[in-house]
């Protein structure tokens, strides 16, 4: 499945904006960045933003990505959204327990741009 509207949830700003060079890079895809968590969810609640799909980090200060995953997942209005999780973590434990919450796939962030490129060029539209 590809997108062409995507949010990226990530405490990381550097993370985020290698993330945008890397799908520009290889796509038309829109995308948002939103840094707190909470701010995106009160803006998905509130119909701010609208994606095809969210990337979703897990270890962020204030609510885990885990917690938010949750949340999500329990909103009539969200809980069919997407949810790719993309974090640095690659324990088994932690990728069955967030398929266990709903989220779509799990991808471990890659150590370089060429392989970022790689996997966004799967999910999104040219």
């Amino acid at each position: 499945m590809t997108y062409k509207n995507i949010l990226q949830i990530d405490d990381d700003s550097d993370d985020c904006e290698l993330f945008m060079e890397a799908l520009q890079a290889v796509s038309s895809a829109f995308c948002t960045s939103v840094n707190d968590p909470l701010e995106a969810l009160r803006r998905l609640v509130e119909k701010e933003i609208q994606p095809d799909v969210i990337f979703l980090d897990l270890n962020m200060p204030i609510m885990s990505g885990m917690e938010l995953l949750g949340e999500l997942k329990k909103q009539e209005l969200l809980k069919d959204i997407p949810v790719i999780i993309f974090s640095t973590s690659e324990l088994d434990s932690i990728k069955r327990e967030a398929k266990d919450y709903g989220a779509f796939d799990f991808i471990s962030k890659p150590n370089n741009f060429s392989e970022l490129k790689g996997i966004l060029r799967k999910y999104t539209v040219d």
